[in-house]
């Protein structure tokens, strides 16, 4: 998933090794994090242009360190929802960057590349039986992972607008709808609001609240009005179209994995879950 090299610093790798100082802290403090380049699942088509990732393949990270690690234990940060934005920022060499900007599938590919060059790329969980309930323990092996690139939607069902946008007609009402791909923003809003619908005992609609975040316009509608109306009384067989061309549409890595019940013999794929013990494998 990630073409790798070392980040060696200003100076050259001398054919010989240096000779030896007097201070013993000299090559100590000299050390250099390593960096690699992560491939970006959107290959940078959908950012525009001026932004750093504008087109850009590939993205520069460094490797974790316990500087990072402080991040992912601030309770501030936790609270806010804030960890792994802040997480991201560090290890992203180019700072001009920002998080929330980044697509859901270019911060999955960053956060996976970041959890190997911590931990290595063993992750050990616990998944929950779908069939008999039963947990047991389960590895997933991270450096297995494919990365797609958004072209399996069909081009007859969906307009790829070039700027980020599509569009496509909805089977039964016959609706033309636009729809744009989610950045890590849009994924927190999301994540909140039904959070916060919980909390406070209303109804989440996830499936509409999902609808309302990357529908762009109806017939060329883009009032929050109208996309809220629709986004509410969609027919299921429309509604059922537009969330799946939404994710064919989606850059992103694949997280899919066959899961085997040790206890009773079920099988089904299954999402590799990013609990808090994919950053704390000791937990």
């Amino acid at each position: 998933m990630a073409r790798n090299r070392e980040r060696l610093g200003a100076s050259n790798v001398q054919a010989e090794p240096p000779a030896p100082t007097t201070n013993s802290n000299e090559g100590l403090m000299s050390f250099v994090v390593p960096t690699e380049f992560v491939e970006l699942p959107s290959g940078g088509r959908y950012y525009p242009q001026g932004h750093p990732l504008h087109n850009q393949e590939t993205i520069e990270i460094k490797h974790m360190t316990a500087r990072e690690e402080d991040l992912l234990t601030s309770r501030a940060l936790l609270k806010k929802g804030l960890a792994l934005d802040r997480l991201l920022e560090s290890v992203i060499i180019d700072k001009k960057i920002r998080a929330s900007d980044l697509l859901v599938g270019d911060r999955n590919a960053i956060l996976i590349s970041t959890r190997i060059s911590g931990y290595g790329p063993e992750y050990a969980t616990k998944i929950t039986c779908p069939s008999c309930s039963t947990q047991q323990d389960y590895e997933f092996d991270l450096s297995n992972i494919d990365v797609y690139d958004g072209s399996g939607v069909d081009p007859n069902d969906v307009t790829d607008n070039g700027n980020g946008t599509f569009t496509t007609t909805l089977p039964r009402t016959k609706l033309e709808v636009t729809y744009r791909l989610l950045n890590g923003h849009d994924e927190k809003n999301f994540i909140n609001q039904v959070e916060n619908a919980r909390k406070t005992k209303r109804e989440e609609r996830t499936i509409t609240r999902q609808l309302k975040s990357f529908i762009v316009s109806v017939n060329g509608d883009a009032t929050q009005k109208s996309i809220n109306y629709v986004a509410e009384n969609l027919p299921s067989i429309d509604a059922r179209h537009l969330r799946t061309v939404q994710r064919l549409s989606t850059p992103n890595i694949d997280l899919i994995r066959n899961f085997e019940c040790d206890s009773c013999g079920h099988e089904e794929l299954l999402e590799v879950p990013l609990t808090a013990d994919f950053f704390w494998p000791d937990r």
